[in-house]
């Protein structure tokens, strides 16, 4: 995720009497030039000369002969721009290495007057691979490479915007395969992840350039269909799609009979957001299987009506927060070398008199809708900071505590004055809440998101990003954003230590975050071997079913006065904890 060579710092002392400024170069970057001001190089580094695999004298050449083609206007203006200022100037460009190129970062800089300029490189390389991977990651499924749920919605949003421009409509399709349960159970997970790939690309070549097949998550798929509105193309398309999972799956020396059924919502007529067209593809496809499995329906609202179990939660949610019927739960967040508890991450939960414990996956969404989030929101702040007093009263110790932001409390202009209130209130520093946000919170509007973590952290919080790797995974906002915490998702930490795509993105992630000097919290971890693994990577703190589920604040207090979590601990270090 970063070179391994290091630049020198433009801003240190020049070299002393006798050591000019070509033995700067070979000590600097993994490419060093001295340039006149007009970009004419005057002298590389033999490592630049080497790289470049120049046969010719560089000298004389101007700098921009080595850069690719689009590049050099905006290299040619960082020079002009760095003949005029004080400080050093950064530009992008591709460097021509052999028979092709690879990306650097020059740091452009006045050597002195009369030495013309000093461009350091550093190779980017690695890091731009790295965060592709991450990017790839965080969009697709990682067993079919097919999109995942977050690139289809932006995938959906994309053709919205392109329909409404034409006024064309198009279609939305959700395909579950009928029987798939039984693969598992009688064959195993194994074979059915075969068919799932198998059935991916199926349903892949069935379909046109245009369109889009996405893994949503266990056996169905969705399919966006630009231009299919009609109900003759609908019919036509859904039979394709049907006809090409009927087809028997040969897997290990099984011959396995399955089918499928489709729910189809269309755009305009039944919603015209990526939210309401996959909830009801989502819910004719149910109204599909109900009804004899093998089939495509049309989503219908005379036979299927609105989505009532939204509308009638929304109206218990009301009653809900005036009843009180909602709770925090803490879940220990734990040194990962001693299992000692440092701090805990609150979540919110919903005990409802009839339905019990309503799940957040449920009301969160209807709650960030409503507006209803910013008042829990401001509630479970208040409510976190004022336990974690009694957290640390029980520990005899201090402790941190975490809590989640929600992207409407995020945008919201009264935000930093429920911050400030919490802090007033509990008389806690600042320094002992982590506020934990997602990367697309942060991402929508960059700037808004520049200035207020500035404010937030100038009240001394601590800023961790949630979920790390599942959003946009651009590392350039570490760069921007005064981030302290980055927490693994539990995506990445599930299959450890037996996953190779997911152990090399968490060592790469715990590589990147030592360098960074970033804490690094491990979410998900339920084994002995995945805690292991992790410690032994210098991770330093983790989270899950393995150290504690998420509890009542009493129990979490029991557990802290008892010091219950040395019970944990191998036999063998039983007694050794601090």
């Amino acid at each position: 995720m970063r070179s391994t060579s290091v630049a020198m710092p433009l801003d240190q002392p020049r070299p002393a009497p006798g050591h000019g400024p070509e033995s700067v170069l070979e000590a600097a970057g993994d490419c060093a030039f001295r340039i006149a001001p007009n970009g004419e190089i005057r002298a590389a580094s033999q490592r630049t000369r080497r790289l470049l695999g120049a046969q010719l004298p560089l000298e004389g050449l101007p700098l921009t002969a080595f850069v690719h083609e689009l590049d050099g206007a905006a290299l040619r203006t960082a020079i002009v721009d760095a003949n005029a200022a004080a400080e050093p100037v950064l530009a992008r460009a591709r460097l021509r290495c052999g028979d092709g190129f690879a990306a650097f970062e020059l740091r452009i800089a006045v050597l002195g007057e009369g030495d013309g300029l000093l461009v350091i490189g550093r190779d980017m390389s690695a890091q731009l691979a790295t965060e592709e991977r991450l990017r790839h990651m965080a969009t697709h499924d990682a067993l079919t490479e097919l999109p995942n749920r977050v690139l289809l919605s932006d995938r959906i949003r994309m053709v919205v915007a392109n329909a409404r421009r034409s006024g064309q409509g198009f279609a939305v399709a959700t395909v579950g395969i009928d029987g798939f349960k039984k693969v598992n159970d009688g064959l195993g997970h194994t074979v059915g992840d075969a068919v799932l790939r198998q059935a991916a690309t199926r349903l892949r070549r069935a379909m046109r350039d245009s369109d889009t097949l996405a893994r949503v998550g266990g056996d169905e798929f969705v399919v966006i269909l630009p231009g299919t509105a009609t109900e003759a193309q609908i019919k036509l398309v859904t039979g394709r799609l049907l006809a090409t999972l009927q087809s028997p799956f040969e897997l290990e020396g099984h011959t396995i009979y399955l089918g499928a059924s489709v729910g189809v919502a269309l755009y305009p007529q039944h919603a015209e957001d990526d939210h309401g067209l996959l909830a009801l593809a989502d819910a004719a496809l149910s109204r599909a299987k109900e009804t004899g499995k093998g089939r495509a329906l049309v989503y219908s609202a005379r036979e299927q009506g609105p989505p009532q179990h939204d509308i009638s939660l929304e109206a218990a949610m009301f009653s809900a927060v005036r009843e009180g019927e909602f709770l925090l739960y803490y879940q220990p967040i734990v040194d990962a070398r001693t299992r000692l508890i440092e701090g805990f991450e609150t979540l919110m939960r919903w005990k409802h008199p009839t339905l019990g414990m309503v799940p957040p996956v449920r009301f969160i969404p209807i709650a960030e809708t409503n507006g209803l989030i910013n008042m829990l929101g401001a509630w479970a702040l208040r409510s976190a900071c004022a336990q974690l007093l009694q957290f640390e009263e029980a520990a005899k110790r201090e402790l941190y505590i975490s809590v989640n932001i929600s992207p409407r409390q995020f945008r919201s202009d009264k935000f930093l004055d429920v911050l400030d209130e919490a802090l007033t209130l509990s008389g806690m520093a600042g320094n002992k809440l982590v506020l934990e946000i997602t990367e697309g919170t942060l991402m929508v509007d960059p700037q808004h998101a520049e200035s207020i973590l500035g404010k937030m952290a100038g009240r001394g919080a601590r800023i961790a990003i949630d979920d790390f790797g599942t959003g946009y995974s651009s590392l350039a906002y570490l760069k921007r954003f005064p981030i302290s915490v980055l927490k693994v998702d539990r995506a990445f930490v599930k299959d450890l230590p037996d996953a190779p795509k997911e152990a090399a993105i968490c060592s790469a992630v715990l590589d990147m975050a030592r360098h960074l000097d970033l804490s690094v919290v491990a979410e998900g971890v339920e084994t002995e071997e995945q805690l292991d693994w992790l410690r032994q990577r210098d991770c330093r703190y983790i989270q899950g079913y393995l150290t504690g589920k998420p509890m009542p604040a009493h129990v979490a207090l029991a557990a802290l006065q008892d010091n219950h979590y040395t019970a944990l601990l191998p036999p063998d270090r039983q007694g050794t904890t601090p």
